[in-house]
């Protein structure tokens, strides 16, 4: 008896549900509501099927076990992947893990023995012959303290304007200790534009015999080539000897351009810092002047 009311019941709701979906689609919007939704849901389950395959066959592949000879180095070139890791430091990072064991962190004249150590280190990575010792000549100091130098008048009539770089830097009143860089405007090619732009300073006024042998030392010493280092960060520019000093008083054993303290990173706060700077053995002039690259 409860089973045969439930069915009328059912059947009624049937009924009536019909007549209400018949009216409601008289009506143009109703139309179009209902036949969006039947689309929506047909897509839905449309969608929802091929999530779940998709998803199986996922499932299915990270489950499958890797074939036991494939490995990502296997991939991987074998100049890459035998190669020491000695071999992939840059210039810079070879200079400054070879020398910060070597050199005190102090204004120092180095011993025969350090200065041989030194210079090999930097000939295995940079291809440079430095020699503390070039020529019987020889500085009171290889590791000191280097200072920020202005600009230099590089011919009879330059300004601090015709400089195109670093003019908040200033120019010096005078000319450097070993004259002009060119005789005049007319001769000034990019050879002494360099030299400027890379000069470096050294104590050659505190030379033993720097008094006796004035005239052969200043000949000797005047845009000779030096490389100087930064130890603390591996950077390294070969730079020439365009200027005497600075005074003893003043703490500091070397002085450097603008451009090469900017690229030492000595620069900024102090403009100060602990270089290691060689004579460089070059008598073909194949060394260029300016930043090492890495």
């Amino acid at each position: 008896m409860a089973t045969t009311n439930l069915l009328k019941s059912i059947e009624k709701l049937e009924k009536r549900s019909s007549t209400l979906r018949r009216k409601l689609l008289r009506h143009s919007a109703s139309k179009k509501f209902f036949t969006k939704s039947s689309l929506i849901a047909h897509r839905l389950r449309q969608r929802s099927s091929q999530i779940l395959a998709g998803a199986g066959l996922i499932g299915a592949i990270l489950t499958m076990p890797a074939p036991p000879n494939l490995s990502i180095a296997g991939q991987l070139p074998d100049s890459t992947q035998n190669q020491p890791i000695e071999n992939k430091l840059t210039v810079r990072q070879k200079l400054m893990t070879g020398l910060q064991e070597l050199l005190p962190h102090q204004p120092t004249k180095l011993t025969p023995e350090s200065a041989e150590k030194v210079e090999r280190v930097i000939f295995e990575n940079t291809g440079i012959i430095a020699k503390a010792v070039l020529e019987d000549q020889s500085l009171n100091h290889q590791l000191g303290y280097i200072g920020f130098e202005q600009h230099l008048f590089r011919f009879p009539g330059d300004s601090l304007a015709q400089h195109d770089e670093i003019q908040e830097a200033g120019i010096a009143p005078g000319r450097g200790a070993f004259g002009y860089f060119a005789k005049d405007s007319g001769s000034f090619t990019t050879r002494e534009y360099q030299r400027e732009k890379y000069y470096c300073v050294v104590q050659t006024l505190y030379l033993e015999s720097w008094n006796r042998d004035h005239k052969f030392l200043k000949d000797w010493y005047a845009f000779r080539k030096m490389i100087v280092i930064n130890p603390v960060n591996g950077l390294a520019v070969v730079c020439d000897i365009g200027d005497a000093g600075p005074a003893d008083w003043t703490g500091k054993q070397f002085g450097g351009s603008p451009e090469t303290m900017q690229y030492l990173d000595l620069n900024k706060g102090p403009r100060k810092g602990l270089v290691l700077m060689l004579f460089i053995d070059d008598p073909d002039n194949k060394v260029p002047l300016g930043p090492i690259v890495n």
